[in-house]
């Protein structure tokens, strides 16, 4: 667990505050009152600093706290049966970690920093006992829930209805969202993840990748430069990936 392990994390020795947080309209507090916040800012003792390439939880460590992403960048993968890793999804600044551990209390996944990286601890018995206090923080819980049982929706149709380079339009689109909801460009951002990671993501071998990249780029939608993205038409874009749902009506 990340909290015992000294060698790879470095704690930040300033108190962490929700309602300063840069993020506090996209996190957990998101509609909660000034007291209520201040109830939940009691339960994150300090914020944890996760240097790059480092492994916040493991597949199978025992749920202890959610986590805040603050700062920084993450994924989260499991293992195939191959020994083979299967990367699930990618967080980022506003967004939890380690939800998927409530249901038996235990992280299913392994959650590792892109870059370096901030989150505020929730330890969970704290947080489910605040929440039985505050119907506010509890319909949020609910929500985050939620949201993820949505994320894997969503994962099924680009999985099972998109080909190549549907996929990657929607992977990039995505991205283009959540980066905007959080203040910075739709158009102009650089990729945090390695090609070979997004299409483990996408379910995609790193050759498909690379022609699907070129395939957007022909197309006048999309140039990738490395990890530079340049979105050139976000209409377009958006009508690439409208338009997989008329596949399945044929």
């Amino acid at each position: 667990m990340a909290e015992s392990n000294s060698q790879l994390l470095r704690v930040h020795t300033l108190k962490s505050v929700c309602s300063s947080c840069s993020v506090l309209e996209l996190c957990l507090p998101i509609g909660l009152t000034c007291g209520e916040v201040e109830r939940l800012d009691t339960l994150i003792a300090q914020r944890v600093k996760v240097k790059k390439g480092t492994v916040l939880y493991r597949t199978g460590d025992p749920l202890r706290s959610l986590y805040a992403v603050r700062l920084g960048f993450f994924k989260t993968s499991i293992l195939s049966v191959d020994g083979r890793e299967q990367v699930t999804g990618f967080q980022m600044q506003g967004e939890m970690l380690g939800l998927d551990a409530i249901s038996n209390d235990h992280y299913a996944c392994n959650a590792i920093a892109l870059e370096d990286s901030e989150v505020c601890p929730l330890p969970f018995s704290l947080l489910e006992k605040l929440a039985h206090d505050l119907p506010s923080l509890q319909h949020n819980l609910n929500k985050l829930l939620s949201q993820e049982i949505v994320r894997d929706h969503d994962m099924l149709l680009l999985l099972g209805n998109m080909n190549a380079d549907e996929r990657l339009a929607a992977f990039i689109l995505n991205l283009s969202q959540r980066l905007n909801m959080r203040g910075y460009s739709s158009k102009n951002f650089v990729l945090r993840m390695g090609r070979k990671a997004i299409g483990s993501y996408l379910g995609l071998r790193l050759e498909t990748i690379c022609r699907s990249i070129a395939h957007l780029r022909q197309e006048d939608l999309v140039d990738m430069r490395g990890r530079n993205v340049t979105i050139l038409d976000l209409p377009g874009l958006k009508q690439k990936v409208t338009g997989c749902h008329r596949h399945t009506e044929q």
